[in-house]
């Protein structure tokens, strides 16, 4: 293919010059870069294209870049020796550069209607097709490669279907992605209802951009929201994990809870912590607030944020109703504390899929709010040393925050941790218990012995 010709599908784009849009290359990964001059010295097209085009037009860094190109993945893969292709529903290229991935996409197109296939139908016998749609009009497999408009009008929302190349650096517009932005607003590309139906996590990502943007959702790609919702329960729960991960993970996450409750998406992901936080008290409902919030000031401050914490804040509301029933019920206080977790724990799991490593975390740290309940010296440095007291703690901070009245806990541990050996071995003595001296039975006389 020859880059000096002319791209079909070139001639229905808004073309904005370098002088009129403010994208330079200094903003853009040089790794991203160098993928693009590798294309094109292989006489392939390629532009950025999506939330890195978006991003710098709005001011924002972008978090990472994708290409989308003419080359197909096959080709690409001949071009990087650090390329692998992955996917098998929607091919897509990998290219690592240390800790940087460029993710490469061949330009799609509109799928064949003949491909239509039963919802029921394995998916090992979908393998040979290049495309494939359910009878709800899923797609189940998306390898129908287009030009470049075509590929525009497969992408979800038109803020995200802006390309740009370093030939002439010029900025291309299929959908009116730029008056969306200067709106201020998400909106669909093509039927909403179609394109719902296509895939429906593309109401999770509208209310995800919506939250990340502060945008407003578009009056029509909005209103199948609620009446579409139903779709989400197609969706594998391991790929609704992943989706919950970037909702919740984005910088957003309590903008983002709210959004999921309004539209009612939110049932289809925490439906056991919306019911307990609707029949539970207030506290529950502020800890979760609250853990969101931190959690976007966390990811504001470029720290770590885990899933685990993440979810015990979640399904703590949940935990706490599992915990008040049982109070009815003639078992051990410690049986029915783990009778409550793993009850908690497993409606979770019909709603997303939780790998293993998360829910024992989750576990443990809701396990260690009883251990911080000081009782001696040995229980107390057996919870510090113990790998999830730093989590167990910063969630105990999180329900006193929230209003449960602990007698001081929190205060007591955060002395703790920033005393000395002289002032731990003080507060260890104030709060140990002080050991029940056992009586000494008197030895029994054997009988027929004379004092």
């Amino acid at each position: 293919m020859n880059s000096n010709l002319e791209l079909p599908g070139l001639d229905k784009a808004t073309v904005i010059s370098r002088d009129n849009h403010s994208i330079s290359r200094k903003q853009i990964s040089p790794n991203a870069l160098k993928v693009l001059y590798r294309l094109s010295d292989a006489d392939f097209h390629a532009y950025i294209v999506g939330g890195g085009v978006r991003d710098i037009l709005l001011g924002n860094k972008p978090k990472d870049f994708d290409v989308a190109t003419d080359a197909t993945p096959e080709e690409v893969r001949k071009l990087f020796k650090n390329a692998r292709i992955i996917g098998r529903r929607f091919k897509i290229v990998h290219i690592r550069f240390g800790r940087e991935i460029i993710e490469v996409t061949t330009f799609r197109a509109n799928h064949n209607p003949e491909n239509e296939i039963a919802d029921h139908v394995p998916r090992r016998q979908i393998k040979g097709l290049d495309s494939a749609h359910s009878k709800s009009g899923m797609i189940l497999r998306d390898n129908v490669y287009g030009d470049i408009d075509e590929d525009a009008l497969r992408r979800d929302f038109t803020i995200n279907a802006l390309y740009y190349t370093t030939r002439n650096f010029e900025l291309l517009d299929f959908c009116g992605g730029l008056d969306d932005l200067a709106k201020k607003q998400i909106r669909i590309i093509g039927d909403p209802e179609e394109r719902y139906k296509e895939d429906p996590v593309r109401m999770l990502r509208a209310i995800r951009f919506s939250a990340k943007l502060n945008f407003d959702i578009e009056a029509n790609t909005k209103k199948p929201l609620n009446d579409l919702a139903y779709l989400l329960d197609s969706i594998s729960p391991a790929r609704l994990f992943d989706e919950t991960l970037k909702l919740m993970t984005g910088g957003c996450a309590q903008r983002t809870f709210a959004l999921l409750c309004e539209y009612q998406l939110g049932s289809y992901l925490f439906a056991p912590s919306m019911e307990a936080i609707e029949q539970g008290d207030s506290i529950s409902a502020k800890l979760v607030d609250l853990a969101l919030r931190n959690t976007d000031q966390r990811l504001a401050e470029n720290k770590s944020v885990t899933p685990a914490f993440l979810f015990a804040a979640l399904l703590w509301p949940v935990l706490k109703l599992h915990l008040a029933a049982s109070r009815n019920q003639d078992i051990h206080p410690q049986q029915a504390f783990q009778q409550a977790t793993q009850a908690a724990l497993t409606e979770q799991l019909d709603y997303t899929a939780i790998p293993k490593r998360f829910t024992v975390a989750s576990r443990e740290i809701w396990e260690l709010q009883n251990r911080l309940q000081r009782q001696n010296r040995r229980s107390i440095e057996s919870v510090f040393n113990h790998p999830r007291f730093r989590a167990a703690y910063d969630f105990l901070l999180l329900r006193e925050e929230a209003g449960e009245e602990l007698g001081g806990l929190g205060q007591w541990w955060t002395d703790f941790q920033n005393g000395d050996t002289k002032l731990r071995t003080e507060l260890i003595a104030a709060v140990s218990k002080p050991k029940k001296r056992r009586r000494r039975r008197s030895k029994r006389k054997s009988p027929g012995v004379s004092e």
